[in-house]
């Protein structure tokens, strides 16, 4: 129980970190929360797993974005208009989670991953030179009204199961322009705080949460978050969006071969 336990705490402090940068840290919890539940039978210890963490990683996700708070003060018209979406996507994807089978998106995630990591990496090479001052009223009401709508589709997935909602967004704030990458890493933490956030409601409800685990994992998630979030701000930008453009595609990988 005790080494058991020793590698999930390990798991959680690694996806803060991961999680502060780019996404994808459910994809270090999550096996080792499965083999953990393993008695509870393979079909309920999936489940119980991704709502076990979800709760989990949350806290982190809250430590990350305290640690960006400075980035996060340049990005707030953003965050005003996609939290909205993110908590109704949430909700609805959490839903989800409890009344349908993962074979409607496990076949779709590994084709999204991808697609954003090659925009991404196309922003990265190509993109304009970004500015702290580009604001929604900058773009047409078309362009806002698409991010806000993919902003939903991901926050559904995110509710649903979520490994790599990060780079999603990440991809979809740097198509527009968002500032940073140290701004778009704010605004993606805490848009990644309302999904979780709203759906551990749902899961916490219908009694879904391992709480044995999900209580000590979170303490090490917070010590992760707030730990990766302060060492993503002392690298140079350009590093940073390597980093995430490596884990996007290992993300996408990591799918298509499963």
């Amino acid at each position: 129980m005790s080494g058991s336990l020793s590698w999930l705490c390990l798991s959680a402090m690694a996806a803060g970190v991961v999680n502060s940068m780019a996404g994808g840290g459910t994809l270090l919890t999550f096996p080792v929360l499965t083999a953990a539940l393993a008695p509870l039978g393979l079909a309920q210890a999936a489940v119980a797993a991704n709502a076990t963490s979800t709760v989990a990683l949350v806290p982190g996700s809250l430590a990350s974005a305290w640690g960006y708070r400075r980035e996060m003060s340049r990005a707030r018209r953003w965050l005003a208009i996609l939290a909205g979406p993110s908590l109704m996507g949430g909700i609805v994807g959490s839903l989800l989670l409890t009344r349908m089978d993962a074979k409607y998106f496990s076949a779709l995630v590994p084709w999204l991953l991808l697609t954003a990591a090659v925009v991404f990496l196309a922003d990265t090479v190509f993109g304009r030179r970004r500015t702290a001052d580009i604001t929604p009223e900058t773009h047409s009401v078309v362009a806002v009204l698409a991010l806000i709508a993919f902003q939903f589709g991901v926050a559904v997935y995110g509710g649903y199961f979520g490994a790599g909602i990060g780079i999603l967004m990440l991809s979809a704030l740097a198509f527009m322009g968002v500032g940073d990458i140290h701004q778009m890493n704010a605004l993606k933490t805490v848009l990644n705080g309302c999904i979780n956030g709203i759906s551990v409601i749902v899961f916490v409800a219908d009694g879904m949460v391992a709480w044995h685990y999900a209580l000590p994992m979170a303490v090490a998630a917070i010590v992760g978050g707030y730990l990766g979030a302060l060492a993503a701000l002392r690298v140079k930008p350009r590093f940073v969006r390597w980093a995430v453009i490596c884990i996007g595609f290992s993300l996408a990988i990591y799918y298509f071969r499963r």
